[in-house]
């Protein structure tokens, strides 16, 4: 019944850049806290960016801080995450994630257990 569908994965070079989408049905799941996460290859899945109800509220990790732009349009159900600046250590498959809350304040989440409800995945491979 809920459903999050990542899509704006691909191949690009270093230094290009991609905008991710996370389009979301089912339920109102844009008005939630929603984050990024992303797991490469013999890697742990790890925390990329973090967005309060409103868009207000914004986390990045330490490593995309400056280079990636986490965005959200509440009327279209959808998050983005702009990436700029990519880096070959940036391929993964990126997830994005939903957090049911029921306080309307601006706070984020940066651990997957915070998460209840995770996309498929995209794709995202930047080479040399």
């Amino acid at each position: 019944q809920v459903q999050l569908v990542e899509s704006g994965g691909g191949l690009v070079q270093a230094g290009g850049s991609l905008r991710l989408s996370c389009a979301t049905s089912g339920r109102a799941l844009s008005t939630y806290p929603m984050g990024w996460f992303r797991q490469a290859p013999e890697k742990e899945r790890e925390f990329v960016a973090a967005i309060s109800r409103s868009g207000v509220g914004r986390y990045y990790a330490h490593s995309v801080k400056g280079r990636f732009t986490i965005s959200r349009e509440i009327a279209k159900n959808t998050v983005y995450l702009q990436m700029n600046n990519l880096k070959p250590e940036d391929t993964a498959i990126y997830y994005c994630a939903a957090k049911i809350v029921v306080f309307n304040n601006e706070a984020y989440y940066y651990t997957e257990r915070d998460y209840d409800h995770w996309g498929q995945g995209t794709q995202v491979t930047v080479s040399s």
